[in-house]
């Protein structure tokens, strides 16, 4: 199984609106979801489940990349890793997923699943972590597929 973890790009601050969920993506986000909207779309299989974060700036990443997804909101601001994992079935889905979401919840999950231990690393804005699980010899195995930043497209 494929999951693929996207943050969400940059956002306008707190302190430039009243509710978290209604936080846009600045212009600079804007061009950051696009171009790796544009790096998914060329690898991501057409079986892909998306979900994502009823807030606006997932919301607005997720539409860069011009195909359906389900919003959840298990995958909020404030969601928790083993929800994330629950939404996504891992490491059981038959189809590859990817989760646009937020920090630290993106963070620690990559962290659970790369190392078995939750810890807060860091995704940066907009960047997309691509890990898989796979059998070999009766034993699932967690590869670290790709990272990609927007800023190195």
């Amino acid at each position: 199984m494929d999951l693929i973890l996207w943050r969400h790009a940059e956002a306008f601050e707190m302190r430039e609106i009243d509710n978290d969920l209604d936080r846009a993506l600045t212009p600079k986000g804007e061009r950051q979801a696009q171009r790796m909207a544009d790096w998914l779309n060329q690898r991501l299989a057409h079986s892909t489940r998306i979900l994502a974060s009823p807030a606006l700036r997932c919301q607005q990443t997720a539409k860069a990349l011009g195909r359906k997804f389900k919003t959840l909101n298990e995958l909020a601001p404030d969601a928790n890793g083993e929800a994330l994992l629950k939404a996504a079935r891992w490491p059981d889905a038959s189809e590859p997923v990817l989760i646009v979401g937020h920090q630290p919840t993106l963070g620690f999950v990559a962290s659970y699943l790369l190392s078995s231990q939750p810890q807060p690393w860091t995704i940066k804005k907009g960047a997309v972590w691509w890990i898989r699980a796979r059998s070999r010899d009766d034993v699932t195995q967690v590869v670290l597929q790709a990272v990609q930043s927007p800023d190195c497209l």
